[in-house]
């Protein structure tokens, strides 16, 4: 007897939907016989386990016949343990326990626990999305996974706790009812940050560096001793972005499942990501990898921000890894059975201090750190990576003044407000020239020279500061997008000499600085 159900596997942040063929012999024998095929990895072929012990413990009396189960195609990889309740659907459907004939309207994921309980994995999102485009309706999912698979419209999401109330749902068309969410207001919720600029005293010039940072989308590097608050800045960068756009929300949600990271009460990533991975992370962690790829680091800051602390710290060959993520928004990842693409655009906040000490140039502290020595801490972030980070500022330490004055610092909504007008100033230029990115930031050649033209006087001052500090060619473009971002805070449609200027200043850290 055979009998077919309709499951889905995960590769990258894409679904695609996996047929579950489940053939069982008539003839009774003395010992079990369970084969799984279609390329199923160690947690697909462990399912047998799992599976017979759920249809046991449900009441379900299975016959010691030989089953035979094929997840097609079989040239793709299979692996997790969302196959279990297929699995176990297939396997009741050629037995005669369900009433259907098929179940090609379900599509069916989840865990099997020993029970028949129904457990969460990951890659739900995606999978509803696979379902959508395949014009199936109907999805059935782990209770835990219910709401961000709900998100995704012209699908219906059935959350299930038990292999019996899928039996149930299915045999009779009642029980679970499916679940409905209003993604327009879960998007509209309110960010709730517990961080604000106000707290931040003093380190005005930082504050600005970060505003056109957020404005323009630019990856920025923080530069000063420590306690001199690079962290505190950073954590609120998140506090003065634009809000989220369904559509990148949905892109950081998928990201975030496949992970198996995401807040399951949440349903959908609806603020920026913050990520701030320690400096003993590896190059697959920060990047992504494994067997059957993962999203890393820079993956799971897509749409958001990236920190990286003590950038000096981390090691050279993993910071080297960033140069494609940074420079081209992706990451590909080959292994032998299979190549991957993450998406991987996001904002770079760094910090370091100036020297092995921290104290260089600080005002209150001597630095005892001799020029060899400085120069090989800062070569330990080589000058290709320094080029991909558009603004350079100096954190320096706060003086008693500035810390205990009684003046209350501006906060995080205003300088929120300036940003989201820069970018929408930004979006109306670029969607007016008909091209498809958001932000300065992302500007190739060939906008560059269409949305940053220079005065003869912006010429001459951007000329002399490339010959005296020996800035590389995509430092000039580096410069003239910040000029540009700074142009749109300002208001200004043409970009004057200030802009210029300020921009420049922004590059403190070039290679000749530490000559």
């Amino acid at each position: 007897m055979l009998f077919k159900t309709l499951s889905a596997a995960v590769y990258g942040i894409d679904a695609n939907i996996i047929d579950v063929e489940v053939d069982v012999s008539g003839i009774k024998l003395e010992k079990d016989s369970f084969v799984t095929v279609g390329l199923p990895d160690a947690s697909v072929r462990e399912s047998r386990e799992r599976v017979r012990s759920a249809l046991k413990n449900c009441g379900y009396d299975i016959p010691t016949t030989h089953i035979t189960i094929n997840l097609a195609p079989a040239d793709l990889k299979k692996e997790g343990s969302g196959f279990d309740l297929p699995m176990a659907l297939g396997i009741l459907g050629a037995y005669g326990g369900i009433n259907k004939q098929t179940l090609d309207d379900f599509v069916i994921v989840g865990e099997l626990s020993l029970d028949g309980g129904i457990r969460p994995v990951r890659g739900v999102l995606p999978i509803a999305v696979a379902a959508r485009a395949r014009k199936i309706q109907n999805l059935l999912v782990p209770e835990e996974n219910a709401r961000e698979a709900a998100v995704v419209e012209g699908v219906k999401v059935y959350p299930m706790r038990s292999l019996m109330d899928v039996v149930h749902l299915i045999n009779t068309g009642n029980g679970t009812a499916p679940i409905e969410i209003d993604t327009s207001k879960l998007i509209a919720q309110t960010e709730q940050f517990s961080v604000d600029f106000k707290d931040v005293r003093g380190q005005h010039t930082a504050k600005r560096a970060m505003e056109v940072a957020c404005a323009g989308g630019h990856n920025i590097l923080m530069i000063g001793p420590p306690g001199g608050g690079k962290t505190m800045l950073a954590k609120r960068m998140p506090t003065i972005l634009p809000p989220f756009t369904f559509e990148e929300a949905l892109e950081t949600t998928k990201i975030h499942s496949v992970a198996g990271v995401l807040d399951a009460r949440a349903g959908l990533v609806n603020s920026r990501p913050f990520r701030s991975p320690h400096h003993t992370i590896s190059d697959a962690g920060l990047i992504g990898g494994g067997a059957v790829p993962r999203p890393g680091e820079v993956s799971l800051a897509h749409n958001g921000v990236l920190f990286l602390d003590e950038l000096p710290e981390f090691p050279r060959n993993v910071l080297e890894v960033m140069r494609q993520p940074l420079e081209d928004g992706t990451v590909s990842i080959a292994r032998a059975s299979m190549s991957l693409t993450f998406p991987a655009r996001f904002m770079l906040a760094a910090a370091m201090n100036p020297c092995p000490c921290g104290f260089f140039n600080d005002r209150t502290r001597e630095c005892h750190c001799t020029p060899p020595m400085i120069q090989r801490y800062i070569a330990k972030i080589s000058g290709p990576l320094l080029d991909r980070i558009d603004i350079h500022i100096d954190v320096p330490a706060v003086n008693y003044k500035e810390l205990r004055g009684g003046a209350s610092p501006e906060g995080s909504t205003q300088i929120r407000d300036r940003v989201m007008r820069a970018r929408e100033t930004q979006l109306k230029r670029l969607r007016a020239a008909g091209e498809k990115i958001y932000s300065n930031a992302q500007m190739g050649t060939r906008q560059i020279r269409q949305f940053c033209e220079l005065s003869a006087d912006c010429e001459h001052l951007l000329e002399r500061a490339i010959t005296q500090q020996g800035l590389s060619a995509r430092a000039h473009d580096r410069i003239l997008k910040v000029a540009r971002t700074v142009a749109d805070l300002e208001g200004d449609a043409q970009i004057q000499t200030k802009h210029i200027a300020e921009a420049i200043q922004y590059r403190t850290l070039d290679r000749t600085y530490w000559a």
